[in-house]
C-alpha cells in the first residue's frame, strides 16, 4: 500500500530566517561583504552577507555575479552619492522586511530602492506614497466641503425656513389698506402668535 504525500510548511521559516541573518549581520559573523557608502564627505562602512543583498536587489546579484573569484577574502562594494543614513534603513528593510522612516525620507528610499533595483523596497514605498497623497487628497476634500459650506452660510445668514413662513403670514393677515380695519384686527394677531 503505497503512502500518500502531504505537504509540511512553515510559516514562521521565512520570518525566522530574517532575523536570524540580521542577527548575524549585526554581529558581524559570517559577512562576507562590506559595503562603502559615501555622500558629501560622510562615509560609512557596511558588513553584509552577499546572498541577502544579491536575492533583494538585482543591483549587488549583478555585482557579485561578475565579479572575479576571490580567494575566500571578503570583497568590497563602494556606492557614491549614497546618503549614509539611507543605506542604513535599506539594509535594515531587507534583512527585517521592514524599517520606520520619517515622512519625507520615503521619496529617498524610493530612489535608493530603484537605484539598487530592490523591487520589493520600491513597491512599499510607492504604496506608502500612494496611501500618503490620497490622505492629503481626503483632508483638502475634507476642507473644500467645509469652506463651501461656511461660504453657502454666510451667503444667506438670514434666510431661516422657519422665519420666512412667519413673516408672511403675518403679512397675509395684516389688511393695512383695509377699508373695514377693526380693533378687533390686533386682539386676532395677539391670538395667532
Amino acid at each position: 500500500m503505497e503512502s500518500t504525500a502531504v505537504l509540511l510548511e512553515s510559516k514562521s521559516s521565512p520570518i525566522n530566517l530574517l532575523n536570524e541573518m540580521h542577527q548575524l549581520r549585526l554581529l558581524g559573523h559570517l559577512c562576507d561583504v562590506t559595503v562603502s557608502v559615501e555622500y558629501q564627505g560622510v562615509r560609512a562602512e557596511f558588513p553584509a552577507h552577499k546572498a541577502v543583498l544579491a536575492a533583494t536587489s538585482k543591483f549587488f546579484k549583478d555585482v557579485f555575479l561578475n565579479e572575479k573569484a576571490t580567494d575566500g577574502s571578503q570583497s568590497n562594494v563602494f556606492l557614491h552619492e549614497v546618503q549614509v543614513a539611507d543605506f542604513a534603513s535599506f539594509l535594515e528593510f531587507v534583512y527585517t522586511a521592514r524599517v520606520e522612516v520619517e515622512e519625507d525620507r520615503v521619496q529617498r528610499m524610493l530612489e535608493i530602492a530603484e537605484k539598487l533595483k530592490c523591487l520589493d523596497l520600491s513597491e512599499t514605498c510607492f504604496q506608502l506614497k500612494k496611501q500618503m497623497l490620497e490622505s492629503v487628497l481626503l483632508e483638502l476634500q475634507n476642507f473644500s466641503e467645509s469652506q463651501n459650506s461656511e461660504e453657502e452660510s454666510a451667503a444667506h445668514p438670514d434666510v431661516l425656513p422657519e422665519y420666512k413662513v412667519v413673516v408672511v403670514a403675518e403679512a397675509e393677515q395684516d389688511p393695512v389698506d383695509s377699508p373695514t380695519a377693526s380693533p378687533e384686527v390686533p386682539a386676532a394677531k395677539s391670538k395667532e402668535k
